[in-house]
């Protein structure tokens, strides 16, 4: 669940709950500052919201395999190395 919260007015706070897929945990804004994006690692989802209508924009299933976008390793450099992290 995804709770949207508008803070313009704080004695009348005004809350929006939307259904969603579980284990949301780390999102961010869009260029627009319209849309928020999160992700759902443990569901392989992720989660778009449109801040300004209030709703769910669209629910992406990332476990999907997609061969000709995925990650491709254009290079590997030579370091330091992170140590003991």
């Amino acid at each position: 669940m995804i709770l949207l919260v508008d803070y313009t007015d704080l004695d009348n706070l005004k809350t929006t709950q939307i259904n969603s897929a579980k284990f949301l945990h780390d999102g961010g804004w869009d260029a627009s500052k319209r849309y928020f994006m999160v992700a759902a690692n443990a569901s392989n989802k992720v989660a778009a919201v449109d801040t300004k209508d209030g709703k769910l924009a669209t629910l992406v299933d990332t476990a999907k395999k997609y061969k000709q976008y995925a990650f491709k390793q254009v290079a590997q450099l030579k370091g330091q190395g992170g140590g003991s992290l």
